[in-house]
């Protein structure tokens, strides 16, 4: 059966994951300022009487984009710049693991 994800929903995954590394990152010595991210989805545009302005846009899966006319497959990019809510602050994401520098040898 054929899965559909609206591109709001393709787009609040990418707000949770970012929430989520944000989240494990807190308090780390090494963190990583966001900045622009860029998405690029192949959708379909479907009308939808339940849609305010009547279309829906889905994103679709390679394996389904093929089974799709070409006439009905649109390319969209979308670059979000993430801002801490309430500021014009990048969030900081980071990761729990310090990780190590051993292997790694060093010339002296």
């Amino acid at each position: 059966m054929e899965q559909k994800v609206e591109l709001a929903d393709a787009i609040e995954a990418i707000r949770q994951e970012l929430l989520d590394a944000a989240a494990r990152g807190a308090g780390q010595p090494i963190q990583f300022e966001v900045g622009p991210v860029q998405l690029e989805f192949t959708v379909e545009l479907k009308k939808d009487a339940r849609a305010k302005g009547g279309v829906k846009a889905w994103v679709l899966s390679g394996d389904l984009e093929a089974g799709v006319a070409h006439g009905r497959v649109h390319k969209v990019s979308v670059t979000l710049n993430p801002r801490q809510a309430g500021t014009t602050d990048n969030p900081l994401v980071g990761n729990p693991d310090q990780g190590s520098a051993d292997g790694f040898a060093v010339d002296r």
